[in-house]
């Protein structure tokens, strides 16, 4: 029995087993092995994340992969590598603005070490961490981070202890 290209290509995709046969319709002779075909089989154990990435790719909720004309390709190549390029200048930017921040503060600090006039008093008392660090944590620490600000807003009166 001979199977079209068509089925023969549908078997493979759906990884259907196809025996191979002489022209007469007999089977071809099976190759000399010491080992049984069913250990080869078992030997090789199946991969976790291969399995899973398989199972996910031709799950039947999973979308089909877009198909594009060549026009219509190129549009969203073209808006995909604009969206790209509008997020890594505003990346750059934003990196650009801290190591800006960070070289002003880097300047401040050596201003206060040798141009103050006091021998560096100034920036040896600013550079001081002597209560910060009570019960074990900063105390910039002591309120969550949120992504909203707190009810009664801020507190005029805190003082910190000494």
């Amino acid at each position: 029995m001979r199977l079209s290209p068509v089925l023969a290509s549908l078997a493979s995709v759906f990884r259907i087993p196809l025996r191979p046969t002489q022209s007469l319709g007999q089977p071809l002779p099976r190759s000399f092995s010491s080992t049984p075909s069913m250990a080869k089989k078992q030997a090789a154990p199946k991969d976790k994340k291969i399995t899973m990435i398989r199972y996910f790719l031709w799950h039947p909720l999973t979308p089909r992969p877009l198909r594009f004309s060549r026009n219509r390709y190129l549009r969203h190549w073209t808006i995909h590598r604009a969206w790209q390029l509008y997020t890594s200048q505003q990346r750059r930017k934003g990196e650009l603005e801290l190591q800006r921040q960070w070289q002003a503060m880097s300047a401040a600090c050596e201003e206060l070490r040798t141009g103050a006039g006091d021998g560096g008093r100034l920036f040896r008392l600013s550079m001081n961490k002597k209560g910060v660090f009570r019960d074990m944590f900063p105390i910039e620490y002591g309120r969550l981070q949120t992504e909203t600000p707190s009810k009664e807003g801020w507190n005029h009166a805190w003082k910190r202890i000494e």
